[in-house]
């Protein structure tokens, strides 16, 4: 029988995106601190984060596989963070219009073995996102519909968001909404946890 599925989120569009796969699973916070180091690369901190998410909760969830996840958005260089608020939104959206900008997805998986060890795979997915030139009435008009103060770049690509830009390139169309399920499917087959199996719990 295989292990039980953890989510190493409590985000409710990342919950979204799994429930995709028909598969069950639950959902545990990982608590863990989310800040950069020095210098730290976008790449770099996306996976250092998934990892750390997922190695916290399999530390109380020895018998499960966990599932940790961060996207880290990078503009010019610099790390996008969440606005907050309205005023930061329209910040961070006017200064991304024309711009091009890029969104780090990463997925760390880990299990622990009887021996103690932990079996971990990672992986990383960057979407390029291309914006269009956006007036000030058009961002808005965006903001006071979907309000997306909690959500690095101030936008969901999975709504009105898409309206922003003139071009996505990515392996994979879920990447940008913060789980690349694409690679996430690859991982989990090669522990053993068949996304399209046919056999009853």
């Amino acid at each position: 029988m295989a292990k039980p599925l953890i989510l190493a989120s409590t985000s409710p569009y990342k919950k979204k995106l799994l429930e995709r796969l028909k598969i069950s699973f639950t959902c545990a916070s990982p608590n863990t601190n989310e800040q950069p180091t020095s210098n730290e690369k976008p790449q770099a901190l996306a996976l250092r984060l998934a990892q750390e998410k997922a190695l916290a909760v399999a530390k109380s969830h020895p018998e499960a596989i966990i599932i940790g996840s961060d996207q880290v958005g990078q503009h010019n260089g610099n790390i996008l963070n969440k606005p907050g608020n309205f005023d930061h939104a329209f910040k961070q959206l006017s200064a991304q219009s024309g711009q091009t900008v890029y969104f780090h997805s990463a997925i760390a998986v880990v299990s622990t073995l009887k021996t103690g060890e932990i079996s971990k795979k990672t992986a990383l997915n960057t979407t390029k996102v291309v914006f269009k030139g956006l007036t000030n009435q058009q961002i808005e008009h965006y903001l006071k519909t979907e309000q997306t103060f909690d959500c690095a770049g101030s936008f969901k690509s999975e709504g009105l968001g898409i309206s922003l830009f003139s071009r996505i390139e990515s392996s994979d169309p879920t990447s940008l909404i913060g789980l690349p399920l694409i690679s996430l499917c690859s991982i989990l087959e090669d522990f053993g946890f068949e996304i399209l199996s046919t056999k009853k719990e």
